[in-house]
């Protein structure tokens, strides 16, 4: 069920019957129809062994389902919103940037050190955002949130794309992550750029940044 963007930060879902959304508890802004909000003790699509698996990566952020026929507008902490809808793709997102995503995918955690080595533990603890994901799989729309925005940028083999790892929203496709440091003499004596390190991303997918470096 695709989103309606109704402004930069808040966007509006139609609910049917026999269809389900889950979202962030305290997402719900105001909704139209008979529309009723539960707790999800399992943490969305994915069932105990998945919800069990979030908790212990740090990954299980309170969730709502979303069920009824009806309307309902999301959004949270000003925060601005971007939706993106998967065509049977996966997006790799942080638990706590997922504002409401289509209740047909299936939802789980990857260890993000798969992706990047030693290199990305490292990214992990640099950056704070830990060293697992959630990860969202299928056909359906993602709403999630940022800081001043997100810019959507291509990825492909031949252009890998570097962004200041406190910049990364998610990423989907076939994507590697990589931490790589500018750290030299400049950068000892304080007389550097200030942009330390550097998030490097290569494959092919898009890569989705936002327009601070500041975390939710």
């Amino acid at each position: 069920m695709p989103f309606t963007t109704l402004n930069s930060r808040m966007v509006e879902a139609r609910i049917a019957p026999g269809q389900r959304m889950f979202s962030q508890r305290g997402a719900m802004l105001g909704y139209r129809g008979d529309v009723t909000f539960t707790p999800n003790i399992q943490g969305g699509q994915g069932g105990l062994g998945s919800m069990l698996g979030r908790r212990i990566a740090g990954e299980a952020t309170p969730l709502m389902t979303v069920e009824g026929n009806g309307t309902v507008m999301f959004g949270h902490g000003g925060h601005h919103v971007q939706v993106v809808d998967l065509t049977g793709d996966t997006l790799y997102v942080e638990a706590d940037r997922l504002l409401a995503f289509d209740g047909s995918l299936s939802q789980g955690t990857m260890f993000m050190g798969a992706q990047g080595g030693v290199m990305g533990m490292v990214r992990g603890q640099v950056t704070g955002q830990g060293l697992f994901t959630t990860t969202l799989a299928g056909h359906g729309s993602v709403a999630v949130m940022a800081h001043g925005g997100v810019i959507e940028l291509p990825l492909t083999p031949q252009r890998p794309v570097h962004v200041d790892p406190q910049a990364y929203v998610a990423h989907r496709g076939e994507v590697r992550n990589r931490l790589s440091t500018a750290i030299g003499w400049r950068e000892m004596i304080g007389r550097g750029s200030g942009e330390a390190f550097q998030l490097e991303l290569s494959g092919q997918g898009t890569v989705y940044v936002q327009a601070s470096e500041e975390k939710l």
